[in-house]
């Protein structure tokens, strides 16, 4: 129990029986029993609250971290929200990039068909006016 070994019980017992009489020495030991009873008892009574304050601690720094684990969540969840406005933003910023391509688009084409236009019509007139001058000079 405590390091005492049979031999060591022997002499107890026998300092025991010397001093207090072999009529008082069963009292003695129910006392002293009682007492190794109570002292246990208050011990683990002491481990029961030392359990209890340490599960308590766990608890609390669990209950800490779950609720880093939630601050962190709703940052990223806040950021993925600007994210979405971003794109959004980025979205209707390509529909307006790509409207304006087409219109340039056709106003290119456009372009390409007056100046087509005018460039026949250049041509052909003087090709009317050397007709006419021939036409003269026949």
């Amino acid at each position: 129990m405590f390091g005492i070994g049979f031999s060591e019980i022997l002499v107890i017992l026998i300092i025991g029986i010397i001093f207090l009489g072999p009529d008082k020495l069963p009292e003695a030991m129910i006392k002293i029993a009682k007492i190794f009873k109570a002292l246990k008892k208050v011990v683990n009574e002491a481990k029961e609250t030392i359990d209890q304050e340490l599960k308590i601690q766990d608890l609390k720094a669990e209950a800490l971290e779950y609720k880093k684990k939630l601050e962190e969540t709703t940052q990223n969840v806040r950021g993925s929200m600007y994210v979405d406005e971003f794109q959004k933003i980025k979205n209707t910023t390509n529909d307006i990039t790509g409207s304006i391509k087409e219109n340039i688009q056709e106003a290119s084409a456009l372009t390409k068909k007056e100046n087509k236009k005018s460039s026949e019509n250049i041509t052909k007139e003087p090709t009317k006016e050397i007709e006419k001058k021939e036409n003269k000079n026949v």
